[in-house]
């Protein structure tokens, strides 16, 4: 029994990772679970002593797989950070089970699949907003790149792909137990593969009619781009090259290609690397020579990264993410900002508020400072507690076209994204730098995870990557175009601004909320009828 229960939580891990993207077949993860609870039954329904604990080894065996499988790729940017990110979510997600198998052991097995599916969404929501956030598999996503099965998203999002997972998961156990315990007859197959069968395809299904349904409301020619992809070596180049031999290289890479019509030039983030005093930001020579470089242009946005600071000496303007020099009088904020500008006004600033955990925010400062001192993660030199701002900016440009400047990482949250919308966005620039990861699933994956923002909102997507892949992503989450990872170059293409507001816009992760309610309620509703039936 020992050995078959672990080879059995091996097979869930393995089936995670080939079902993940971007080169998994997502119908497995439809059936991944599967192995791992008939694990635990068994377990629970043995004599075995120690069965809490068995029960965690084995779920942490197989979310160990799936996360150091998928999510390797973090090692090539910092060690430490890939194996606390794999050791902790891995136990993160295996505490999950470990509280469904208590529960299971205390009520009927409906009431505790209900609370395992409630509760591992849940932990999911959790990931989307605590300090130590990594949502990167969140199970939704595992359908990123099969886009034309969940068209649907625009009502569900992610949360809705969750769900069904778990669904599957749980009808297809029910399915092979009931098949073990009466027999394997054609009869009883069919019946279970039917049922089966269509909830995989009624969902697929959906997506299909929703695709065909959907027409372009917007019969304009579209609004003409020109993406960079200026492919500098981050651990080498970037931080050696000058601000202004970038905008050299941003202004050799775009002017060739821009005419009266192209609207926005959009560049990757912290493209200029070498920190630009935020009082500055209007005055700096680099930043105006670039500005007129396109001056023959007076209908050109451009929009792209660049890395800031705000230098100080009064204690009093420091804030919980001021960093403090280290000649302990000097305080500055580091800012990770989208820079925009055209031929009129002043130049804009949106500053990135959803931070990569202990790269460019210390999770719980005030708590874990005085404990572990200032232990941030190295990555190529980027160190320093990043400051945040409340709202999510949008550009307009100087046709009155509104895009949502989103940078790297913020691109992995859907209800975070809808937030531009609610401020007037017409499409997304997403500006990212991948290259810390090389040439590894990192990259792609992150791209992949683009497409499902498109879906949820129904915006096409302009994505500039230092390294690439940069693209653009339609509505419906297609790559319409592309410039392949380690090549510098640019692409010239058409994105088309939307106005309508999803339901998925509107309500944001509701069907999370509602599994918040849900778990807690279930848990409270099965401790109380224990207690009622023992007295």
């Amino acid at each position: 029994m020992k050995y078959s229960s672990i080879l059995l939580a091996l097979l869930s891990g393995i089936l995670l990772w080939l079902g993940w993207p971007t080169y998994g077949v997502p119908l497995l993860l439809l059936g991944a679970f599967v192995p791992l609870l008939f694990a635990e039954r068994r377990i629970r329904k043995s004599d075995l002593k120690l069965k809490g604990w068995r029960i965690l080894g084995l779920s942490y065996l197989s979310f160990f797989i799936w996360n150091i499988a998928t999510t390797w790729w973090l090692y090539l940017a910092t060690g430490f950070g890939m194996w606390f990110a794999v050791l902790v979510n891995s136990l993160l997600m295996a505490l999950v089970f470990l509280c469904y198998h208590k529960f299971a052991s205390k009520v009927s097995q409906g009431a505790a699949f209900t609370f395992l599916v409630c509760s591992w969404i849940s932990f999911e929501y959790l990931h989307l907003h605590w300090d130590f956030s990594w949502p990167w598999l969140n199970l939704g996503n595992g359908f990123s790149e099969y886009t034309g099965w969940i068209q649907w998203y625009e009502y569900t999002g992610t949360f809705g792909g969750t769900l069904w997972i778990w669904s599957l998961n749980v009808v297809l156990f029910y399915g092979v137990s009931s098949l073990i315990k009466k027999g394997f007859t054609i009869k009883t197959i069919l019946k279970k593969s039917v049922t089966l069968a269509l909830m995989v395809f009624i969902p697929i299904g959906i997506s299909q009619i929703i695709f065909l349904n959907y027409f372009e409301v917007d019969k304009n020619p579209g609004t003409e781009i020109v993406i960079v992809q200026p492919n500098i070596d981050p651990y080498e180049e970037k931080y050696s090259m000058g601000n202004e031999q970038i905008a050299r290289l941003i202004s050799n890479l775009t002017v060739p290609k821009l005419t009266q019509t192209t609207e926005f030039v959009i560049a990757p983030e912290t493209v200029f690397a070498d920190n630009i005093r935020i009082s500055q930001v209007n005055y700096h020579p680099t930043l105006q020579g670039l500005r007129g470089s396109y001056a023959s242009y007076p209908n050109l946005n451009y929009l792209g990264g660049i890395s800031l600071v705000d230098v100080f000496k009064n204690p009093d303007q420091a804030t919980r993410q001021t960093n403090l020099a280290s000649d302990g009088v000097t305080y500055y904020n580091d800012y990770n900002s989208a820079m925009f500008f055209n031929q009129k006004g002043a130049i804009d600033l949106y500053h990135k508020s959803k931070l990569v955990v202990g790269i460019e925010n210390f999770p719980y400062k005030n708590i874990l400072k005085p404990i572990l001192g200032d232990a941030m993660i190295d990555l190529g030199g980027t160190v320093a507690t990043k400051t945040t701002q409340e709202d999510r900016s949008v550009f307009k440009s100087s046709n009155d076209i509104k895009v949502a400047p989103i940078i790297c990482y913020e691109s992995v949250y859907g209800e975070y994204v809808t937030d531009y919308i609610g401020n007037g966005a017409e499409f997304f620039a997403i500006i990212t730098n991948d290259a810390w990861w090389g040439n590894t699933q990192g990259h792609q994956q992150h791209l992949s995870l683009a497409k499902l923002r498109a879906i949820e909102s129904r915006r096409w997507i302009a994505r500039s990557a230092n390294t690439g892949i940069s693209a653009i992503i339609d509505h419906y989450g297609n790559i319409t175009q592309s410039l392949e990872y380690d090549k510098q170059g640019v692409i010239k293409g058409t994105i088309r601004k939307r106005n309508d507001v999803t339901f998925y816009v509107k309500h944001g992760d509701y069907i999370a909320r509602i599994a918040i309610f849900m778990a807690l309620f279930t848990f409270l509703f099965g401790h109380t009828r224990r207690r009622k039936k023992r007295s």
